[in-house]
């Protein structure tokens, strides 16, 4: 069900962490699934999930990193999203074990990468941030329990760009901030549509944006493209008020597991609230809210269809 784009009045806000996002609520005997979950924002998501009480499933594609960060808090199994093999071998696995997953989160991604080419030459970002999330989802769609929530990390980075319908994979020339935005953007498309499509089974999904974290996701930022942009200066000091770990992975965890957003889906989240939709005419960069381009029903139903014809999986297939 999707719900109107508006303001609900949470109590949270920028500074409140992911321990006080999950507080006071018990999720003993929930399973959730957190991609990257072991590094930056995603491991203070297990922590704050675990320590609510949830079992939580780390699927990495550095296992041994993964390992080692957790250090037995999650279990920790093996995907590259950027490989539809691996996708579907993770899929296998856990739906062997005859699990149910009631919080789904899609928190792995990169970004501003050079170009780079996965699959059958498919643009990274586009490839690792939406299809092989879209991809898992779907492979994973029969353990998914009634009442689920899938939530799908995007970023404020989706004003950078709609969906290229006419150059999805950038073959007429690559910008590799344009590239993030359109990943980003495909991030909220699939969460308005799979909330949609999961109305039968009362899953509900939301995007959201974590806010700006300094985490090993500004990998492929050269310093000086950083102090360019006025994040940090020529010491390496941050000149802007960046989240903590803490408080980035705090709209996560509010997004999964709040009592607040109960019956509303479809939506997208900043700051542990229901973000403003912005005017179709705005011009203000990185300005708060969302674009009407990426929540729109229609759009999110074309990129459904597309993601479908690509990677060959649709759990709702003639619906």
């Amino acid at each position: 069900m999707s719900t109107a784009q508006h303001k609900i009045g949470s109590g949270f806000g920028a500074g409140t962490t992911a321990a006080e996002a999950v507080a006071g609520i018990d999720l003993t005997g929930k399973l959730a699934v957190v991609t990257g979950g072991y590094s930056g924002i995603g491991l203070e998501t297990t922590r704050a999930l675990t320590g609510a009480g949830a079992h939580v499933v780390v699927p990495a594609r550095r296992r041994a990193a993964a390992e080692a960060a957790l250090d037995g808090l999650a279990e920790v199994d093996e995907l590259d999203l950027g490989d539809l093999d691996s996708v579907r071998g993770f899929a296998e696995r856990f739906l062997a074990t005859g699990r149910r997953i009631d919080l789904f989160i899609g928190n792995a991604g990169v970004m501003a990468c050079p170009e780079t080419r996965v699959g059958p030459g498919w643009e990274a970002q586009f490839a690792t941030n939406h299809l092989g999330h879209f991809a898992l989802v779907n492979r994973l769609w029969p353990a998914i329990a009634d009442g689920a929530r899938v939530i799908s990390l995007s970023s404020r980075g989706h004003h950078n760009s709609p969906i290229r319908w006419d150059d999805v994979q950038f073959e007429r020339g690559y910008d590799k901030w344009a590239a993030y935005g359109q990943a980003k953007t495909a991030n909220v498309l699939f969460a308005v549509r799979l909330d949609e499509l999961g109305a039968a089974k009362g899953v509900h999904a939301f995007a959201l944006h974590p806010g700006g974290i300094m985490t090993p996701l500004q990998r492929h930022l050269p310093r000086a493209e950083m102090v360019e942009r006025g994040w940090i200066d020529e010491a390496g000091n941050t000149l802007m008020a960046f989240k903590t770990p803490e408080q980035g992975a705090a709209t996560t965890v509010w997004a999964a597991t709040s009592p607040q957003l109960a019956g509303l889906g479809g939506l997208y989240l900043e700051d542990c609230d229901v973000a403003e939709l912005l005017p179709e005419d705005t011009g203000e960069a990185g300005a708060a809210g969302v674009r009407p381009y990426a929540v729109d029903r229609a759009q999110a139903a074309r990129l459904w269809t597309l993601s479908a014809q690509l990677t060959g999986v649709d759990a709702f297939a003639g619906r």
